[in-house]
């Protein structure tokens, strides 16, 4: 069995109207040192997005969403923000802002693979629950 790694992690929001404080949850990152780990994952619901604010322009959320999946790949495509190292990107990525695009406060997790506590936020954090499926 693994050694057990300790993470950082942040919710990803959208704020269609900054001003009224309402969000939606869309994603995830985490960030975990000793895994060597960096990932976001992100799932726009258009609908409950289009339920906040009938006006939104989807496509630049979208965009600038797919930014933070790419920043936290880093590599060339990733702009000078994914050139920087793994913990510099996962504290640019999460520092508070007024914006369109936000991330809760930073969490503190354990677990013996970064990934599957990415897919478990999502699962918990993002998807909303069908009738029936508890």
């Amino acid at each position: 069995m693994p050694a057990p790694h300790w993470y950082d992690y942040a919710i990803v929001r959208v704020v269609p109207r900054p001003e009224r404080e309402e969000f939606l949850n869309v994603g995830a990152i985490v960030s975990s040192a000793s895994a060597k780990f960096l990932a976001a994952r992100v799932e726009l619901d258009e609908a409950r997005l289009h339920a906040f604010d009938p006006c939104v322009d989807v496509q630049a959320v979208a965009t600038h969403l797919a930014a933070i999946v790419r920043i936290c790949q880093g590599g060339a495509d990733s702009g000078p923000i994914g050139q920087l190292g793994q913990r510099e990107r996962f504290r640019w990525l999460t520092a508070q802002r007024s914006a369109v695009i936000q991330t809760s406060a930073v969490h503190l997790g354990r677990c013996n693979d970064p990934a599957d506590a990415l897919d478990h936020l999502v699962a918990t954090m993002v998807r909303t629950r069908r009738p029936g499926h508890g």
